[in-house]
């Protein structure tokens, strides 16, 4: 069998002495929806952070497509196609709505300007407040400014750390409405989420940490159809 495009494989790792991730493996191919869940301190956004080379591994390795990439630095792992959105302080909230998508081009040396139209047409409101502060925004806004953000750098891998975090249910319905569609267009989506039932009914393909381990694996239907996920990690 082929290797998935992204995996980071038996990672192990952590800050200081103690590890948080005990193992675990994440992939993601081209064009699937890959979600993390797992209880509070399970190791989702560590992982999420060690696949972006924000955290060093003690063991284990990240390949992207095919290539070794463990010991890129997340700059580099940019340039190679990858993108990630944090949870929190994902705008600049002083400048404009524009001004934030251009600044995610600024690896690029070409036309920004259909990538731009893109976003625009994902994310409308953004057009129309293009020349708002970021800052002024709400909060499902300031989210769909960071994820059009990291679109901008045309990514291979588009990363999500809690994308729905603080939003209300509608805004939470758009912003995963908008995700399928950006895995479509055959952008691999990894994301790690709170809201684990409504995550797992849009995912290829789902990953259940418990203290940095997998515990479960699978399609996002047959996980939500588990007695055990459901019953432990869905609320029944």
């Amino acid at each position: 069998m082929s290797e998935p495009f992204l995996i980071g494989e038996a990672m192990v790792g952590g800050y200081g002495a103690a590890n948080i991730l005990n193992g675990c493996t994440i992939a993601v191919e081209k064009g699937e929806i890959a979600v993390i869940v797992g209880p509070n301190g399970a190791g989702k956004s560590t992982a999420m952070k060690a696949v972006f080379g924000m955290l060093r591994l003690r063991g284990g390795h990240v390949r992207l497509d095919g290539q070794d990439i463990s010991a890129l630095s997340p700059q580099d792992r940019v340039a190679r196609g990858m993108a990630f959105v944090p949870q929190t302080h994902n705008i600049f909230a002083s400048m404009s709505v524009e001004e934030n998508l251009e600044m995610g081009a600024f690896l690029r040396r070409d036309d920004i300007r259909p990538t731009l139209e893109m976003v625009y047409h994902l994310f409308p409101i953004l057009r129309d407040k293009r020349h708002q502060p970021a800052g002024e925004l709400s909060g499902g806004q300031r989210q769909q400014v960071a994820v059009g953000r990291a679109l901008m750098t045309q990514p291979k891998v588009l990363m999500l750390d809690e994308p729905t975090a603080g939003v209300s249910p509608i805004v939470m319905d758009e912003l995963f409405d908008r995700i399928i569609e950006i895995a479509r267009t055959g952008i691999s989506i990894l994301m790690v989420e709170q809201n684990a039932r409504q995550a797992l009914m849009i995912a290829d393909r789902g990953y259940v940490l418990v203290q940095g381990a997998n515990r479960f694996t699978g399609t996002g239907a047959e996980l939500m159809a588990d007695p055990d996920v459901r019953r432990t990690f869905l609320g029944g």
